[in-house]
């Protein structure tokens, strides 16, 4: 497996987003089991999660952070996996609907996540933590604050932030004295207005973590379709369109660890092997093209 760098910590080049085996349509526990344990197979040693996973309106905080520990906790490898969980968002009812989050920036709310987090994920230290979403009533400062306040108090080793802009990275970053190492936001085929984001952190050295990396290859782009160009390059290479936009990202920066979400083992192998897939500077140019 290709490895790359979060801070001082080598993970997997492509990891793994946990999010879609605890909200809704979420599959039966023993097949997420299955594919977070087929992943570390195939050489992933970094999942993603948050305590906002689950399914709305319901009392089960938490649950993907759980389901992640039942499944870490029963591979020989599971101590080797860089967690990362996230803070700042929840899920309290389905009114207006499903899909509905509600942010959470406050200081004492991030703060009080984490040490939920902890209890869930049964460790002394989260690996890496981030601020999940900026929350227009709270001072940015405040939340960035609590994450450094984590960091300084050892609940957490490492701290990023998610669905953040450049000008919210530069400010994280000094705020933190330069101890941010990582930002989640959404990229793919179908989403490509996080490139300036990309960008920063490559300039900055700063792992740039893509989310629903894969979203879009059925889709358009500013009224243009995309799929029909990852879809030649695929059969060109004899594999999945997925993989060539796995492989697209890694491209662009050694900073780019995507993080593709699964509910399948086969499709986590799938996503794991974009690793080896080796695009030319031809293929490049037309899988960027808008």
């Amino acid at each position: 497996m290709l490895t790359r760098h979060i801070g001082t910590a080598e993970v997997s080049a492509v990891g793994l987003g946990a999010m879609n085996m605890s909200i809704e349509g979420r599959p039966d526990e023993a097949r997420s089991i299955a594919t977070i344990h087929a992943a570390i197979d195939a050489g992933v040693n970094l999942i993603d999660t948050a305590d906002s996973y689950h399914l709305a309106g319901h009392d089960e905080i938490g649950h993907n952070e759980k389901l992640i520990a039942k499944a870490l906790s029963s591979h020989s490898r599971g101590s080797e996996v860089l967690v990362s969980t996230k803070g700042g968002h929840m899920r309290p009812d389905l009114n207006p609907g499903p899909y509905i989050w509600v942010v959470n920036g406050r200081p004492e709310h991030i703060k009080a996540a984490c040490e939920g987090s902890l209890k869930r994920l049964g460790v002394e230290a989260i690996g890496l933590y981030f601020l999940h979403r900026t929350d227009k009533d709270v001072p940015y400062a405040d939340s960035v604050g609590a994450i450094g306040d984590l960091l300084d108090a050892g609940k957490i080793r490492m701290a990023g932030i998610s669905n953040a802009d450049p000008a919210q990275i530069e400010f994280a970053n000094d705020a933190l004295g330069g101890r941010l190492v990582a930002v989640q936001n959404q990229f793919s085929p179908g989403f490509r207005s996080s490139e300036p984001e990309l960008e920063r952190c490559d300039a900055l050295g700063i792992a740039f973590m893509p989310w629903a990396p894969i979203r879009g290859l059925s889709a358009s782009y500013d009224g243009n379709p995309v799929h029909d160009r990852f879809a030649r390059v695929a059969q060109a290479h004899g594999v999945s369109p997925q993989q060539v936009s796995l492989a697209w990202m890694l491209a662009k920066s050694p900073m780019v660890i995507p993080i593709p979400g699964s509910t399948r083992p086969e499709t986590v192998r799938d996503s794991a092997a974009a690793v080896d897939l080796v695009l030319d500077d031809a293929e490049l140019r037309e899988l960027d093209t808008v």
